[in-house]
């Protein structure tokens, strides 16, 4: 054999063969965590499992606190200098941080701890008894045991339970990555804050108090990464650069003041559910496009990268037709990708009386609908409320936001009770942004098939962060994409929550 000469130029020379690289710090790191996964597989189980036997519902504060106090304490032994955080009527806000000597970069990591209400009598097992499936229950996945220690483990097992996917499945692979960094002594590249939301699911109303109330702890911050949602519909890894805003609102109609005898009736009294159906086919054609005016106009342009990041991403839309059993979709079968970079208009529910064996020859007093609107970088909630408003009065209506008494009813033949919601901004960081870029660079050492995505269909109060630092804001999903989020039955891939073992031990070193 040839001798080998080594450590010249940071490159191995073999006689007759190319010079091989050596490992980049990341490319160390990354397989340092995947070969210790395999070696703690089982440990990471079970502490997973042991996290999500903690009921976790934001409306029920002791046990969000026994959550808070868990997980900072298993921070608090990997070197993190924890606390909670806390103001009137909230869960505690998690905040740690790991100082690295020399580093020049600061990293914020955000996990929500609180998880969706759940009705048990939905699931399969109790929704905080974690259980192990050998595979997805819809395809046919048995249920199995543990494993243990030293048991290979099938990347395609599946563990069910609330929070599995939405939000805590971050939080063991941080911990193992962290663990894996460390036992081999492999430190850091930059400062580690953590910052960990215990009321996400319910709104984060208290967000924007914790971010005023401790500023000075978020003001140093070059880089946001908020680890929630799931990978692509194609499978792949991918990193996200926005979320979509939301607001709504709630529309009521009027016909007679009183129930009416349709026979007796119809034909001359008004219905309010016809009126109802004309008012909201008025606001969007059968093609999908928005017809409330100005509706689109507020909207930030695509930029070129945007574009460009749209067109490369796999083409999932033929799939997901047939997935939802769905021959078309909206705009003549436009990209998913470019229609998630538009405002929409929702209708998420409809009522005026009753239908099948509940329904009555009666022509109700009233309609109602719950209308949602997701937004866009560029459109204000209150302001694209508005022009929806604007519209219904175009549209010959009073707006009411009481239900009208017998003096208005007798001026205005139409009348709509209008009742506002909340609701805040979308936000997108830009794609070409050089605080980003060594983000970038690191997670494709452990996603060479990584999906740069300009936006996520769903909404994240990212705005706060937005209004209180400079620093880009990005997302990184772990989650399957068929994980049940907020239903009955949610899960997590393992192979995805491994995935995210790899992803967080290339962030923590990256250069």
């Amino acid at each position: 054999m040839k001798k080998l000469i080594t450590g010249i130029a940071g490159f191995v020379f073999l006689a007759g063969l190319q010079p091989i690289a050596a490992q980049s710090p990341g490319e160390t790191a990354v397989e340092t965590a995947r070969n210790w996964r395999e070696a703690h597989g089982a440990e990471i189980l079970r502490g997973f499992a042991e996290l999500l036997s903690l009921p976790n519902d934001a409306n029920d504060p002791p046990n969000i606190r026994r959550n808070a106090e868990y997980v900072s304490k298993l921070f608090a032994q990997r070197g993190f200098g924890m606390e909670l955080l806390d103001v009137e009527g909230s869960p505690p806000l998690i905040y740690g941080l790991r100082e690295t000597p020399g580093a020049t970069r600061t990293i914020a990591i955000y996990v929500h701890y609180d998880g969706q209400p759940v009705e048990a009598a939905n699931w399969t097992h109790p929704p905080f008894e974690p259980a192990l499936y050998s595979a997805a229950m819809t395809e046919g996945g048995e249920l199995i045991p543990f494993p243990e220690d030293g048991a290979a483990i099938n990347e395609d097992w599946r563990l069910y339970a609330r929070s599995a996917s939405d939000d805590k499945a971050p939080i063991p692979a941080l911990l193992a990555a962290i663990d894996a960094l460390d036992e081999a002594g492999i430190g850091f590249s930059s400062n580690i804050k953590l910052v960990f939301d215990g009321e996400e699911e319910a709104g984060s109303t208290h967000l924007d108090d914790f971010l005023e109330t401790y500023g000075g702890k978020f003001s140093d911050i070059d880089l946001w990464l908020f680890c929630d949602g799931p990978t692509h519909q194609s499978e792949r890894p991918q990193l996200v650069f926005g979320v979509r805003g939301v607001t709504g609102l709630e529309l009521t109609v009027y016909g007679p003041n009183r129930g009416l005898h349709s026979g007796h009736y119809g034909n001359w009294a008004p219905g309010p559910g016809w009126r109802l159906t004309q008012l909201l086919a008025s606001m969007k054609d059968e093609d999908g496009r928005v017809r409330i005016k100005d509706f689109y106009k507020s909207s930030a342009p695509v930029s070129k990268a945007e574009r460009a990041a749209i067109a490369a991403a796999p083409n999932v839309d033929d799939n997901l037709r047939a997935m939802f059993g769905l021959a078309e979709t909206e705009a003549g079968n436009s990209p998913l990708g470019e229609r998630l970079l538009m405002p929409a208009l929702n209708l998420k529910g409809l009522k005026s009386a009753e239908v099948g064996v509940a329904s009555r020859n009666v022509i109700p007093p009233s309609a109602s609908a719950s209308i949602g609107l997701r937004l866009v970088k560029g459109n204000d909630p209150q302001a694209m409320l508005d022009l929806v408003e604007a519209h219904i009065e175009r549209e010959g209506y009073h707006i009411v936001r009481e239900d009208p008494d017998a003096e208005i009813r007798a001026r205005h033949p139409l009348i709509a009770k209008v009742t506002r919601g909340g609701g805040y901004p979308a936000v997108r960081s830009d794609m070409r942004d050089p605080r980003v870029a060594p983000l970038i660079d690191a997670l494709r050492i452990a996603a060479h098939d990584l999906i740069l995505t300009p936006s996520l269909g769903g909404s994240l109060p990212l705005y706060m962060f937005e209004e209180n630092s400079d620093a880009p804001i990005v997302i990184l999903p772990i989650a399957n994409y068929d994980n049940n989020q907020h239903a009955a039955d949610e899960n997590i891939r393992l192979g995805n929550l491994f995935y995210g073992i790899e992803a967080y031990a290339a962030v923590l070193t990256m250069e």
